[in-house]
């Protein structure tokens, strides 16, 4: 007998539903999958990213189709990606053996039109003894909405909805059932048997998957990310983590285009039961920006001129209608609707497509996308064509006209517009980064009017953004409202991470924004019912706040504790909820994984400044926090803090 490990098959506490972090993504540039620990693929679009999902299990485990290979009967699982590498390797024990999976999108070599169809490739190895192997193949075109028809023929199965249609190709024969079709293999110590899902034209020329040909697949894209991840320049603490997140972020990257994707998932709740579900698989600017100085700061420049490039292109043909997302082919329409046949993800509905958010006024993208260039610019000297300087010009100038509106903010509030400081702060960005485009890289302008206004921003942040009595900045102007976005202060250089202002507004978020160590972005009412988890990428901004500030061993408390509530293979979600640790929202997540490449870059860089520097700064604290305290005790009676939305709980 074979003792089993305690990661079993069993599902989550719901009985339906796994956890998210049971799910591993490989993807090959063009699409993703989320496999489970249990060997099923339960989400799928195909052949985008944002293109109909065939596999949406994840999202309605009755009407949602998956595609699994596992044992039959009960077993343990372990998993690993191989090295650093985006290609899942998964060990099934049972009472009787022992095999393993190895799944893989093989990552084309040749140019677009002429790549060959995308494949879904998996191999089941035999290792142990023998385990009865079962396939089950159920996909469901078209978010489960279209009528799927499956054909079976020797050792494939044909399976296709109207002019959609998927082939699987496997050395077993298979027999229909109720959720397509199903076939099993005995699977032997030394047996390598490859099964093959393709969207080839022509299923007579799909046959049983030839090992050599398949061999070569998996060893060309195992080769293919481990260049790519020795192309990493980092060399700081948390090496593992930081290249781990690079490879996301590199999964989340459409190769035609160069387009980064926030998430490749849609309508996974950031509260189970809630109504906070989104469609993620478009791509932001400000996600974007963030993800390319994020990539460059590794040394992936390729990435990032490839973004740019699209970027470019993207900019000047807007004719300056800039929104703030847009598909991953650079299309603006993104109308959103509900798919009502499907209960959501643990019952939390409306699943969504689309994103309505694409169509509101967020005054911030200005300083994003100047910021992006001047990160392109410095890292790689390119100079810009005449039609971007004419869009930067364009883009400075809208954020000196424009920078007292209200607008929707970085989160994208549904609740109304309102003077939010980020987005004034990101504007005075916008200004501050074509100014100095203007002297390196030759954008014109009015530079004088700029300046003006770059200090007529600043001045107003500091006057109307901070709070005396509370101690703090403030999430919009006139407001005395906690906001986690205020984090980027000194990450853009508005004001010194020492400053007495910032250590003070940290001091106030630590407070009153956490739970277990957790920031949320804010607890105040946005306009939408029902509460979240806390940010992920709110958590590691206060990280590089304390690096800044040279608090360094807060900083690798607080980066060690958000780390830890990643899965067993280092992937994050949007979010995180503090008490129960169950990871929530859209999965995984750009942002949490680019700001904790940014987290442990503004480490690495605090212990490169020497230990005098943390001991000024912890002196600095103390008095800090003395006066800080003082303050508190003087001024609590006479403070008003709006109601919470859902406040945090603590342990």
């Amino acid at each position: 007998m074979i003792a089993l490990p305690e990661e079993s098959q069993n599902q989550d506490g719901s009985g339906r539903y796994r956890p998210l972090r049971d799910y591993a993504l490989i993807g090959n540039g063009r699409t993703a999958a989320l496999v489970a620990r249990d060997g099923s693929i339960d989400w799928c679009c195909w052949p985008y990213f944002d293109s109909p999902a065939v596999f949406c299990r994840i999202l309605d485990v009755a009407k949602g189709g998956s595609f699994q290979i596992a044992p039959v009967g009960s077993f343990g699982t372990s998993r690993s990606y191989l090295g650093r590498t985006n290609v899942l390797r998964t060990i099934f024990k049972t009472a009787t053996g022992v095999v393993q999976l190895t799944d893989l999108m093989p990552v084309a070599k040749e140019r677009e039109h002429l790549r060959p169809p995308d494949q879904l490739l998996r191999l089941i190895e035999g290792l142990i003894g023998h385990v009865e192997v079962e396939v089950r193949f159920h996909p469901t075109f078209d978010y489960a909405r279209a009528k799927t028809t499956v054909e079976i023929l020797p050792r494939r199965v044909l399976a296709h909805a109207g002019s959609q249609h998927l082939i699987l190709a496997a050395p077993a024969n298979f027999r229909p059932s109720s959720q397509g079709a199903t076939g099993r293999l005995h699977v032997r110590a030394g047996d390598r048997l490859w099964i093959t899902v393709t969207d080839q034209p022509d299923s007579e020329k799909v046959q049983v998957p030839e090992s050599l040909e398949c061999d070569s697949l998996l060893s060309d894209t195992l080769r293919y990310w481990e260049a790519w991840s020795a192309r990493c320049t980092y060399r700081g603490p948390y090496a593992d983590a930081v290249c781990r997140s690079a490879l996301v972020l590199k999964l989340l990257t459409f190769k035609p285009t160069g387009a980064l994707i926030a998430a490749p998932t849609t309508s996974l709740p950031e509260e189970i039961g809630g109504v906070r579900n989104w469609d993620y698989r478009f791509t932001w600017l400000r996600d974007s920006a963030l993800i390319l100085s994020a990539l460059q700061g590794l040394g992936y420049h390729d990435e990032a001129n490839e973004f740019w490039e699209w970027l470019q292109s993207l900019c000047i043909g807007c004719c300056g209608e800039l929104q703030i997302m847009y598909t991953i082919h650079g299309h603006p329409e993104l109308p959103e609707q509900s798919l009502d046949h499907l209960e959501g993800y643990r019952g939390s509905r409306p699943v969504r497509l689309g994103n309505a958010a694409a169509k509101q006024t967020q005054l911030d993208i200005y300083g994003e996308v100047l910021d992006a260039a001047a990160v392109c610019y410095y890292a790689m000297r390119r100079p810009f064509g005449a039609g971007m300087i004419q869009f930067l010009q364009y883009l400075a100038d809208q954020a000196a006209a424009r920078w007292r509106e209200p607008d929707y903010g970085i989160w994208e509030v549904r609740g109304g517009p309102k003077p939010f400081l980020y987005s004034k702060l990101l504007c005075w960005v916008a200004l501050d980064r074509a100014i100095r485009l203007a002297t390196d890289a030759g954008v014109p302008g009015n530079l004088h009017h700029w300046r003006r206004t770059r200090d007529e921003i600043r001045e107003a942040i500091l006057t109307e953004g901070y709070d005396e009595a509370l101690g703090a900045f403030v999430q919009a102007f006139g407001e005395r409202t906690l906001d986690a976005s205020v984090l980027s202060l000194p990450l853009v250089g508005f004001l010194p991470a020492t400053d007495p202002r910032v250590q003070s507004t940290l001091d106030r978020i630590q407070e009153r924004l956490t739970s277990n160590d957790l920031v949320y972005r804010y607890l105040t009412d946005d306009g939408l019912p029902g509460g979240e988890g806390a940010f992920a990428f709110c958590s590691f901004r206060m990280v590089q706040n304390f690096a800044l500030a040279g608090r360094i061993d807060e900083a690798r408390t607080l980066f060690e504790r958000v780390v830890s509530y990643a899965n067993d293979l280092g992937l994050l979600s949007e979010e995180i909820d503090p008490v129960r640790g169950e990871l929530l929202g859209n999965y995984p997540q750009g942002f949490s994984h680019l700001t904790l490449i940014g987290a442990a870059l503004s480490i690495a860089e605090a212990e490169a400044r020497g230990p005098e520097r943390q001991m000024r700064t912890r002196d600095e604290r103390e008095k800090r926090m003395e006066s800080s305290a003082h303050r508190a005790r003087t001024c609590t009676r006479h403070l008003h803090i709006s109601p919470l939305r859902k406040s945090p709980k603590r342990s």
